[in-house]
């Protein structure tokens, strides 16, 4: 393997194993909770903590489509904007965790597999993206790595409203 092919394959692994530690952190914050626990709001914020993880999935899984197949490829997976944040009705924490693994899963392998992480799309039309700007691959990682651990902050917070219980410390 060259130089180059060893300096992509690190980065590539450094990107995942960043990401998959926040999958992680995120996971380990719903540990032990019945779908009630899951589905309730503890702080003036509308998040639940099982809501926190389907939006995740759903937001990881689009961004991977925006990498196989452009701003299109993105509006597929898309979902209600509010009902992503929340558990609705015949949801149950256990079915939005095995949802976020398969997405979590299918982003790995289509990682590990991208001929080029330098591969870039036009970002959709939308307020907070620049007007004609794309976007890699390596910056879609990127930005999932910043959100999952952001939303991983926020479940911790509302974890510990709800029972105490705490991601670390």
């Amino acid at each position: 393997m060259t130089t180059t092919g060893k300096l992509a394959t690190a980065e590539r692994t450094d990107l995942l194993e960043t990401l998959t530690k926040h999958r992680n952190f995120l996971r380990f914050t719903v540990r032990d909770l019945t779908d009630e626990q899951a589905a309730r709001r503890t702080t003036a914020s509308a998040l639940s903590l099982g809501g926190l993880i389907k939006h995740v999935a759903t937001v990881e899984r689009a961004w991977l489509n925006f990498v196989l197949g452009g701003a299109e490829a993105m509006a597929d997976a898309q979902d209600d904007w509010e009902g992503q944040f929340r558990m609705v009705e015949g949801e149950t924490l256990a079915g939005l965790l095995d949802r976020y693994a398969e997405v979590a899963s299918r982003t790995d392998e289509i990682v590990a597999t991208l001929p080029d992480l330098d591969v870039s799309h036009p970002l959709p039309e939308a307020p907070w993206f620049e007007p004609g700007a794309s976007w890699s691959a390596r910056r879609v990682l990127l930005h999932l790595i910043a959100e999952t651990a952001q939303h991983a902050g926020h479940a911790d917070i509302i974890r510990e409203s709800l029972d105490g219980a705490k991601t670390m410390g």
